[in-house]
């Protein structure tokens, strides 16, 4: 078993934005203003279309059959074509099941997008069953096969209009949700240089994906009684062990039951 749960941070793409609106000689907050300004006036609202963000932060949990993890792909100096190209070589050398929590609306398409801009290959990942037949009914891009579980998507029976967020879900769940920080602060973080902290909130949020995506297989009758206890036990211990604050304050924000 290779469970690859996943989340991405990004920022404006500056850069693009500077080409694309001809705003030479503007420091890099003035364009991403602009970017933000000309989509409102566009749409309506100032979420910037998706080839407009750059990924500053890919966090993820890996379950394989003996082991969980939770950590950062690269470090804080990793640029952002480093991050992505260690996201699809995690997918070319193991071949993962991959969770997300919208990922098949955000997340995937901002990768497709910059892997696009840095000359990245990914043929795993692209595979559709031409040169591996498991794929052809089971493949990473249909919004209806399982090999990628996006729960957003799925939990709202691919109904938008259901669509929910994390952060509400984990809470009524009793898991921590979000602890003090959101997308909507990356950006501030960002210019102020705290990459650490983007990091760290992009850790938690995937442990939160993860845990809500361990209750929807006990939903579907893939884990029991015994196994859900086993595997919310294994992220307690591991999370214990790496002794980092960001990931105490989580642990501190989920209870253990009072039976253990």
């Amino acid at each position: 078993m290779h469970c690859f749960t996943f989340d991405i941070e990004t920022v404006p793409d500056v850069e693009a934005g500077r080409q694309i609106l001809e705003l030479d000689g503007l420091s890099d907050e003035d364009v991403a203003t602009a970017m933000s300004f000309k989509r409102q006036q566009a749409v309506g609202h100032d979420f910037l279309p998706l080839h407009q963000h750059r990924i500053v932060a890919i966090s993820a949990t890996f379950r394989t059959a003996d082991s969980f993890r939770v950590w950062s792909l690269g470090d804080e100096s990793s640029d952002e074509a480093e991050l992505v190209q260690r996201f699809f070589d995690g997918i070319e050398r193991y071949t993962p099941d991959l969770v997300s929590w919208n990922g098949g609306g955000f997340d995937l398409p901002v990768l497709h997008y910059r892997a696009l801009k840095h000359g990245i290959r990914a043929p795993r990942y692209w595979e559709h069953g031409e040169s591996d037949r498991d794929f052809k009914w089971n493949n990473y891009l249909s919004r209806y096969h399982w090999r990628h579980v996006d729960l957003m998507d799925v939990l709202a029976n691919f109904n938008n209009r259901a669509f929910a967020k994390l952060d509400e879900i984990a809470v009524m769940l009793g898991f921590p949700g979000k602890l003090g920080m959101s997308g909507a602060k990356v950006w501030d973080k960002f210019l102020e240089g705290k990459i650490d902290e983007i990091r760290n909130y992009c850790e938690t949020d995937v442990l939160n994906t993860w845990l809500v995506f361990l209750r929807f297989e006990y939903m579907r009758g893939n884990l029991d009684d015994t196994d859900l206890k086993r595997e919310y036990e294994l992220v307690r211990e591991t999370l214990k062990r790496m002794a980092c604050a960001h990931l105490d304050e989580f642990l501190a924000a989920w209870p253990e039951p009072a039976n253990g």
